[in-house]
């Protein structure tokens, strides 16, 4: 028999058996809103509960943002819960509260506080899964939204079957029974089944991308290829290929690159610079998602900011969602949000002298000095090196950390900044900016190591000396 012939039941029987997506003695916790795709997928579940050897549990939250709407959807779930005799939880949130507390867009809000919800129950009633209505539809509509969005190679893969998340402090599964199942087929299915499934207005409004992606760009794509769902489809089961390779190829990787250590994620540098792009790309991606749990809102273009600064010397950094930070030290890279632990500079304790010329032990770095009599090419590359105008400069410089009040005039601007605003707007971490290396003459700030050096002091055509300062960590 061919899977046309097959029942709606016995396709999903045979997803969840391809997928395992349970086992027999699960409670699972099934997310009902009252529309077709949640009621199909919950009186599916109903005709499969024996064969499959499972309890369920219905889960119903009200949003409160379609006032008598939302109230007759929780009604109905409630009587659909009662007829079929299945226990029921079901709460109330503010959405538009949450959105304006978190500043969320409206999808946004709604979905995080949903899946909270979801998450809360599940753990409450001890389920061991938490069953989604997502279908082949918002599959197309997740991978699309990716590309637009811009989450590379991964984005591709949409949707997974069966998916472990933290929310909300608790570690959930996530599976979707009906993702090889239209959104057409679960209404035809509810028509045939007399389930009187409620619709849901805000599925009509093209604010959302998700909407416009639905209403507006998949039917304008049908016209240019009346089979774009399917090759959309094969290009993300292809995606989805490439995406398991790499994975295990990570696998075998990881105890050579890579070390946990409390909230941060140390790699090798020699060995991590060593990998193939390809691979480099997929362990970043890998390490995110232990660190958050998720790869949600990490685009293509972080994992592009974080290449791009491989490789290059200690001190770069580069700020992600979530308030993670990658960091290159020496000889390492660090992931993580303990933006103390992440810290590239030692720290400095007191004022120092330095030696000119000469080297000069300081606080962790080795400080050396040169003096050269012409003006040389200024190599501006290394952030840890500078090129200043000797005259201009003394020979009693010394080194420390900011204080308050603290002044300079950074390369490039007319007038003075503060420091603290210039560290601000560079965005060095807060926790960052008390070890950042000051160059200070007579405790004027002349440069802020790694960042920029005050204007005053640069070389110039009239320079007849030049002092060359490099700071070399030990």
């Amino acid at each position: 028999m061919t899977e046309k012939n097959l029942s709606i039941e016995q396709r999903v029987f045979g997803f969840i058996r391809k997928n395992r997506l349970m086992s027999r003695g699960d409670c699972l916790l099934l997310a009902v809103s009252g529309g077709a795709d949640s009621v199909c997928l919950l009186n599916v579940m109903l005709s499969l509960r024996e064969k499959l050897g499972i309890s369920l549990h219905v889960a119903h939250l009200d949003h409160q943002l379609r006032a008598e709407e939302s109230e007759a959807d929780a009604a109905y779930v409630g009587e659909l819960a009662k007829r079929f005799d299945i226990p029921l939880t079901v709460s109330k949130a503010d959405v538009n509260g949450y959105r304006k507390e978190h500043r969320l867009s409206l999808e946004e809000a709604a979905r995080e506080v949903r899946y909270d919800f979801l998450a809360e129950t599940a753990t409450a009633v001890r389920a061991n899964a938490i069953a989604i209505g997502h279908t082949l539809d918002d599959q197309v509509e997740t991978i699309m939204l990716h590309i637009i969005r811009g989450s590379g190679i991964c984005g591709l893969v949409g949707l997974n079957p069966k998916t472990s998340r933290r929310l909300n402090g608790h570690q959930v599964n996530i599976i979707r029974p009906l993702l090889e199942i239209s959104r057409m087929e679960t209404q035809q299915y509810c028509l045939e089944n007399n389930l009187a499934a409620m619709d849901d207005s805000t599925n009509l409004s093209l604010e959302p991308l998700r909407n416009r992606i639905r209403h507006k760009l998949l039917p304008e794509l049908k016209k240019y290829n009346p089979g774009f769902v399917e090759s959309l489809l094969r290009t993300s089961a292809i995606a989805a290929d490439e995406i398991a390779f790499l994975d295990s190829e990570s696998a075998k990787v990881w105890e050579l690159v890579a070390k946990e250590q409390n909230d941060s994620v140390i790699l090798n540098k020699d060995e991590f610079d060593a990998l193939p792009d390809a691979l480099k790309r997929h362990l970043i991606r890998a390490v995110i998602k232990k660190l958050l749990g998720t790869l949600k809102d990490i685009e293509e273009r972080h994992i592009e900011e974080i290449m791009g600064v491989s490789g290059k010397q200690a001190g770069k950094y580069i700020n992600l969602p979530y308030g993670l930070i990658f960091a290159v030290e020496y000889g390492r890279y660090l992931l993580g949000s303990d933006t103390k632990a992440l810290c590239p500079y030692p720290e400095i304790i007191g004022e120092s002298e330095i030696k000119i010329p000469g080297v000069t032990p300081i606080s962790g770095w080795a400080v050396e000095t040169s003096i050269t009599e012409k003006v040389v090419d200024v190599d501006n590359r290394n952030e840890f090196v500078a090129y200043l105008d000797a005259d201009k400069c003394g020979r009693s410089l010394t080194v420390r950390s900011r204080i308050d009040g603290d002044h300079f005039q950074p390369l490039g601007f007319d007038t003075p900044k503060r420091l603290n605003r210039f560290m601000i707007d560079l965005k060095i971490p807060q926790t960052w900016r008390e070890r950042v290396p000051l160059v200070c003459r007579d405790g004027q700030v002349i440069w802020v190591v790694d960042y920029r050096i005050d204007d005053r002091y640069k070389v110039t055509a009239d320079t007849k000396r030049v002092l060359k300062i490099e700071f070399k960590r030990v």
